[in-house]
């Protein structure tokens, strides 16, 4: 308590704990599990556009902003890493062996929620200074969605995107702040600038080059501003409906490719 007195936790802890509270020891260390219940802000009923979101694993979050999107080299060296000492300890197959495993996957499951906490923190924190919603990509079915090769299987099934998820929607409703989850269908093979959509457009995992406009950009960028847009057509489908009908389509689809080179 005494280090947490000055702390944002401390005041959260004073002002709006309820019930009772345990204290734990756990690994040598001493833990206060409280609930708190913290008054939620009021809906913002008008967000002045969205922050699409696009979930992948080269880069776990990428936002339609510019910047540098979240967790990703570092973050996928200590997923590789925690990979390949927990397939040496299967293959050990000792008592020792399978203690040190349970131990393991706790810690890595601690740690796959702090780095979710920290990257749905910042993602809440920029939609509420611009005063935008959220726009994430539906989770149903993203594993299966995601076409990799075969070294990156085990790291992509590996990561909790579903409580990343949760922890977006709950921080933003907390924040008063309206999330919409999208169809993330052709999101990846959409130009978001033009709308011209082709496979052919995504040539790598990190690269986008359209091949009608020629734009080059990153392919987690592109996608997260495609979610930002559909988000933007729901949104207004569902309080707007007049003027989400009049609203010119959000893409258009290719008969066949363009020819190899056109638009760059």
């Amino acid at each position: 308590m005494r280090r947490t007195q000055g702390k944002p936790e401390g005041r959260q802890l004073r002002e709006n704990r309820r019930g009772e509270s345990d204290l734990v020891h756990r690994n040598g260390k001493w833990y206060l599990l409280a609930t708190c219940e913290t008054p939620e802000a009021a809906p913002n009923g008008h967000p002045a556009g969205w922050l699409g979101v696009d979930l992948g694993i080269a880069n776990i979050a990428t936002t339609s902003d510019e910047g540098t999107p979240f967790a990703g080299e570092e973050l996928n060296r200590y997923r590789a890493s925690a990979l390949r000492t927990r397939a040496e300890l299967q293959a050990t197959g000792t008592k020792s062996a399978k203690r040190k495993l349970k131990q393991r996957a706790g810690r890595e499951a601690r740690h796959a929620a702090q780095v979710n906490h920290k990257i749905a923190k910042s993602i809440v924190a920029e939609a509420q200074r611009t005063g935008r919603g959220i726009a994430l990509e539906k989770l149903t079915g993203i594993r299966e969605r995601a076409r990799l090769r075969k070294p990156q299987r085990a790291t992509y099934h590996s990561w909790s995107f579903a409580q990343l998820g949760r922890f977006i929607a709950y921080k933003a409703k907390r924040a008063g702040i309206p999330v919409i989850h999208v169809d993330p269908a052709y999101t990846s093979q959409r130009c978001s600038w033009c709308g011209h959509i082709d496979k052919a457009n995504r040539p790598s995992q990190e690269l986008f080059i359209c091949w009608s406009c020629g734009i080059v950009a990153h392919a987690d960028h592109n996608a997260a501003r495609n979610i930002a847009s559909l988000a933007k057509v729901i949104w207004g489908a569902v309080n707007r409906p007049h003027a989400a009908q009049s609203s010119p389509p959000v893409a258009t689809v290719a008969a066949s490719p363009p020819r190899r080179g056109a638009g760059r």
